[in-house]
């Protein structure tokens, strides 16, 4: 059984949802919370798998909440659950420690999919705000090698082509069944090659895999 949290502002919709999710077999909701604070007071009382967080809430926001939460050494998988205003908010909330990053337009099914995703250790985030993100890395000023820049200093001399390329695939939102499709080779070889992506890149998650992607140019938008 799948323990989930909510966090949201609006009653109604952290209702509805609950209803959704609960009649899901194999998921159980046991707390809704109002915003941020009231999340952190219910996690102490009662640690869920996986926490779904809004981010603009009043009083104590997602952001607050997240790094509050990942302070105390929570062991929920965070998944936003927004309405995605900023491209900001994308970044803060992955560097802060959340698991996934979802639009509340993602349908019921793709989000109880991402929350079975995350249980299990890896991590999502919705394909709009990972064509956002190209686009706001794309259009951010790159310092030349030669000038000692990020890329040059934090890209893993091993890295290898195979790596890099699984990498990029990542980035752009597929998953791991679909990078094993496009890519021709075996489940466990893509997992091998994650894990040594993460290990290399000192990345916590997919998410961060993402992230690092995009800061140093391995990626680029299609």
């Amino acid at each position: 059984m799948i323990t989930i949290a909510l966090a949201d502002d609006d009653p109604l919709f952290t209702a509805g949802l609950a209803m959704v999710l609960d009649a899901q077999e194999g998921l159980h909701v046991l707390w809704q919370a109002v915003d941020g604070a009231d999340a952190i007071r219910q996690h102490r009382h009662t640690e869920p798998d996986v926490l779904l967080l809004d981010i603009q809430m009043p009083g104590t926001d997602g952001l607050t909440a997240i790094r509050q939460l990942v302070n105390e050494d929570t062991r929920a998988r965070i998944i936003i659950l927004t309405t995605f205003e900023s491209d900001e908010y994308v970044l803060t909330a992955i560097e802060a420690g959340a698991a996934g990053f979802l639009l509340k337009n993602t349908p019921p099914e793709t989000l109880i999919e991402a929350i079975h995703t995350v249980y299990h250790g890896d991590s999502v985030i919705s394909p709009g705000p990972t064509r956002r993100l190209f686009s706001t890395f794309r259009n951010r000023p790159t310092p030349s090698i030669g000038s000692g820049s990020v890329t040059e200093q934090q890209i893993p001399a091993d890295l290898t082509s195979r790596e890099s390329e699984v990498l990029t695939l990542i980035a752009r939102g597929l998953s791991n069944q679909e990078i094993c499709d496009r890519l021709w080779l075996s489940m466990p070889t893509i997992k091998t090659h994650i894990g040594n992506l993460l290990a290399k890149t000192h990345s916590r998650d997919r998410v961060q895999l993402v992230l690092y992607a995009l800061r140093n140019g391995i990626a680029s938008a299609q």
